[in-house]
């Protein structure tokens, strides 16, 4: 993970958004060219007008990797558009968070942003001990740190599983990788009683494609998921 903060006049426009999961897209260079890719925005500082983007980098694959390695202070980046989708419900009786390294931001900072007296659970699945990051917790307020096992998400998935949650309504919020998103959104719509309207369920990216590969097949993974749901209600 290496993270990389914004800074300058350019952000003056940037709004102060309530959204959890608040991304932005930035133009970085890839192999053939300019491309856009959407991050994270791991915190927002309006008085100081600086975002800070924690990346999850493989080397020199991917595009985040090689541009993260060579950025330095006062390097110029475009910022292209922002968005969101998840803000923690105080209405629900517990809240459930669930995601890997590229999930991590997000989880991380709905933790920060839960309502007094709303009980969480967080299950972060990471490949090493030094990946875990510190989050101040209130009352009520749980991380699980997974270590990967041999299986992608394998670990993840049983832990949620197994996990004893709190009774009631459950908001839940899965990002990462898409087949592990898929199969706990499964399990939390059919075993947890989670509704489509208490639910956050996405794919960041998918193992064994690049990330074109992916969003050239993000459409069949949601027609997939549609599927899931037919198959919930039938």
């Amino acid at each position: 993970m290496v993270r990389v903060v914004l800074g300058g006049a350019g952000l003056s426009e940037v709004a102060d958004l309530p959204w959890t999961d608040e991304y932005v897209k930035l133009v970085l260079p890839g192999p053939d060219g300019l491309v856009m890719r959407s991050y994270t925005v791991r915190a927002w500082d309006p008085d100081a007008r600086e975002m800070t983007i924690d990346l999850v980098v493989h080397g020199d694959a991917g595009v985040a990797g090689p541009w993260a390695a060579t950025v330095g202070v006062g390097a110029q980046v475009t910022l292209r558009g922002q968005g969101g989708d998840f803000v923690p419900d105080p209405s629900c009786d517990a809240l459930l968070l669930v995601g890997d390294e590229s999930a991590m931001p997000a989880i991380l900072r709905a933790l920060e942003a839960v309502p007094a007296g709303l009980a969480a659970h967080a299950f972060v699945e990471v490949s090493a001990d030094d990946e875990r990051q510190a989050v101040p917790l209130q009352h009520g307020v749980h991380v699980t740190w997974v270590r990967r096992g041999e299986t992608w998400g394998g670990a993840l998935v049983r832990a949620v599983r197994d996990a004893a949650l709190p009774a009631g309504r459950l908001q839940a919020f899965i990002h990462g990788e898409a087949g592990v998103v898929r199969e706990l959104r499964r399990h939390v719509r059919a075993d947890r009683g989670v509704t489509r309207e208490d639910l956050s369920a996405s794919g960041y990216w998918r193992l064994g494609v690049d990330d074109e590969g992916w969003r050239a097949s993000k459409g069949e993974w949601k027609d997939a998921v549609a599927r899931d749901d037919a198959a919930l209600a039938g």
